[in-house]
C-alpha cells in the first residue's frame, strides 16, 4: 500500500501511456470516442449552409470494390452520396461504424454508400466480419477529387443530387440520428 501511495503518479503515467499508444487501450478508445461523438453530434448541425456548400464538379474517382470490380463515383453523378473515409485501426471509425452501419441498412436502396477503406483489403474483411457489419467497402484506385480531400480518417460527406457537399465531418459522429435522418429524407425527396 506504501509503494502505491509513493508512486501513484508513476502508476497514472503508465496506465495513460498504455491506454493511448497501444492496441490493449483500443476498446476503451473507441468506447470513449463514443460517447463523445453521440454527446456532440446531437447538438452539432452537420448540414452546411446553402450559400457555403461546395459543388463537385470532378465526378471521375476510380473504386474498386471487395469483389475486385471497378466502379467510378460518376457512375452516381445525379444521385444522393455518402463518402466515408475510415481504416480498421483508427478508434473515431471504429466508434462510428456500427452507427452508419445501422444507417446502411435503412436507406440503401434510397442512395449511394462508398465506405472507403484506408487499409489492406484483407484486414478490412477480418473486420467487417469479426464486426458484423454489411457495408459496401471500396478502395481507391485513382486521385480523389479535390473537394472530397481529407488528412483526417474518419471524414465522412453528403452529396445531394446537384453534386453540392452537404455535410463534411471529420471525427466520430452518431450517423443514425435524427437530424441525420432528417438530412437525407429531404435529399432523397429532392428534385434537384
Amino acid at each position: 500500500m506504501d509503494f502505491i501511495k509513493k508512486h501513484w503518479s508513476n502508476i497514472l503515467f503508465f496506465g495513460l501511456i498504455i491506454f493511448m499508444f497501444t492496441p490493449a487501450g483500443m476498446p476503451l478508445r473507441t468506447m470513449l470516442i463514443k460517447g463523445v461523438s453521440y454527446i456532440t453530434s446531437h447538438v452539432e448541425n452537420l448540414e452546411i449552409d446553402p450559400d457555403k456548400r461546395l459543388k463537385l464538379t470532378d465526378y471521375h474517382w476510380q473504386l474498386l470494390d471487395q469483389n475486385q470490380h471497378s466502379l467510378d463515383l460518376a457512375e452516381y453523378k445525379g444521385k444522393v452520396v455518402l463518402i466515408n473515409n475510415w481504416a480498421t485501426w483508427c478508434p473515431p471509425c471504429i466508434a462510428e461504424m456500427p452507427s452508419l452501419n445501422r444507417l446502411y441498412q435503412t436507406y440503401k436502396d434510397h442512395m449511394v454508400f462508398l465506405f472507403v477503406a484506408h487499409d489492406k483489403p484483407e484486414k478490412v474483411r477480418q473486420f467487417l466480419q469479426k464486426n458484423h457489419l454489411n457495408i459496401p467497402v471500396v478502395f481507391v484506385q485513382s486521385e480523389i477529387p479535390s473537394l472530397l480531400q481529407s488528412n483526417s480518417i474518419p471524414t465522412t460527406f453528403i452529396l445531394n443530387k446537384n453534386g453540392e457537399i452537404v455535410v463534411k465531418k471529420t471525427g466520430a459522429v452518431d450517423w443514425n440520428s435524427k437530424q441525420v435522418h432528417k438530412i437525407l429524407d429531404q435529399l432523397i425527396k429532392s428534385d434537384l
